[in-house]
């Protein structure tokens, strides 16, 4: 089955189409337009006020330059971005500092042309530690001297000193032209972290066991079908939960744990519905059964409507290949300076803990709490939360895919193919 997608023109939108639109479409476009508005509004403000009086430098003259394919691994604190990749109503994201950055220290002449490819996408507030971009960079070799490694650009430590300090290359390595990030990317590992409270992670190891294999995960995700996604069948190779850090003998409940899973490609919002669900299992309002119930799609068809988890604790760990030519290069000097600025951020954080702990413990020893089960999971769990808890399978079912096809065929936003 092919989808196609139809490219709709964004800037004009008929009488007709609105009329045909659901309450819940109508009001979600009001609030994309108000949020696009106020987002243009403040860039050209700011754009106003720290537009910089032209210099006379000369352009740089790419056409005496040589070229190389070099793969860039990136790590960013995505907490305060508008996600990964580059959007038209803000130039608070990832890949727009990425690209002002290698614009600026003239690596590239422009992203039209520089062959680029991500090897994954990460929403607002995710961070990575290990994504991983392919692109075309200048060199100083020529073309019959790009083995000699030692002699060429430090990209890393170039890109770190014009990049924000959240976000920084910390390798790279060159490959053949016709690599790709992306496309040739074996599996994609991500993170998440976690206090323990009062969850029962031996029924969350129970619940994830299910997760294995190769699964239809529509009831796992959010289904993306107006932009053409009609296939949910991923393979997840590998899933631990584990005890990252022990607070104290006397304070279990605040042990940090994480989950790693692997994989080759993951759905959108698909490990944050993963955790969703086994936090829920871990509070002990669900049975670690209800995973193999929502993967049965010929028995639910339906995603049942549940919290999925915050994105601040999510993180693109790893990106792994299978090619040998990969070697990863590091800039001694740029990764000291990396290490020193996360140190850093771990120095207040650790201090910021410490004192909400402080005061934690000072109002339990007065008695207060004592008798309340601590969910931590709870506050990472998005979402209206209910006085009285209704089992999942029990709730109110989202559209199924075969119906949402239908509605967006209906409404010629893509076309179904049957081949």
């Amino acid at each position: 089955m092919n989808v196609q997608i139809k490219k709709q023109n964004n800037s004009t939108i008929n009488e007709d189409e609105l009329i045909n639109l659901s309450k819940e479409e109508l009001v979600s476009k009001i609030k994309a337009l108000t949020a696009h508005n106020f987002q243009l509004k403040s860039i050209i403000a700011k754009s106003e006020i720290t537009k910089a009086p032209k210099r006379n430098n000369k352009p740089f003259n790419f056409a005496k330059c040589t070229f190389r394919k070099v793969l860039l691994k990136i790590l960013y604190l995505g907490w305060d971005y508008q996600g990964y990749v580059v959007q038209e109503d803000t130039t608070n994201t990832i890949e727009h500092h990425l690209f002002e950055a290698l614009i600026k220290t003239c690596l590239i002449k422009s992203r039209q042309e520089s062959d680029y490819h991500r090897c994954g996408r990460t929403d607002k507030g995710v961070s990575s530690y290990g994504q991983v971009i392919s692109i075309n960079l200048r060199s100083k070799l020529l073309n019959n001297d790009q083995d000699n490694i030692k002699e060429e650009l430090d990209y890393c430590t170039m890109l770190n000193r014009v990049l924000p300090c959240n976000i920084q290359c910390i390798a790279w390595s060159p490959i053949l032209n016709e690599f790709s990030a992306r496309f040739d990317c074996k599996s994609r590992v991500y993170k998440y972290f976690f206090f323990k409270g009062e969850l029962d992670i031996e029924k969350m190891r129970i619940g994830s066991n299910h997760l294995l294999g190769d699964h239809d995960f529509r009831n796992f995700c959010k289904m993306d079908v107006g932009n053409g996604v009609t296939q949910f069948n991923r393979n997840i190779t590998k899933i631990n939960i584990d005890l990252f850090h022990k607070w104290g003998s006397n304070k279990e409940d605040y042990d940090s744990y994480v989950i790693t899973i692997e994989g080759q490609a993951f759905l959108w919002h698909q490990i944050r519905c993963i955790m969703g669900i086994l936090f829920l299992i871990g509070q002990n309002r669900e049975l670690p059964e209800i995973v193999k119930e929502l993967l049965d799609v010929d028995q639910n068809p339906r995603k049942p409507e549940y919290n999925m988890a915050s994105e601040i604790p999510l993180n693109l760990f790893e990106c792994n290949y299978d090619d040998e030519n990969i070697i990863w290069n590091y800039s001694e000097i740029s990764l000291n300076m990396v290490l020193e600025n996360l140190k850093k951020k771990l120095t207040y954080s650790s201090i910021k803990a410490n004192m909400l702990m402080y005061m934690i413990n000072d109002l339990e020893q007065k008695g207060f709490g004592e008798k309340k089960k601590t969910y931590f999971s709870d506050f990472l769990l998005q979402g209206i939360k209910t006085k009285n808890y209704v089992p999942v399978m029990k709730r109110q079912k989202c559209d199924s895919l075969e119906d949402k096809i239908k509605h967006y065929t209906k409404r010629k936003r893509i076309e179904i193919n049957n081949q």
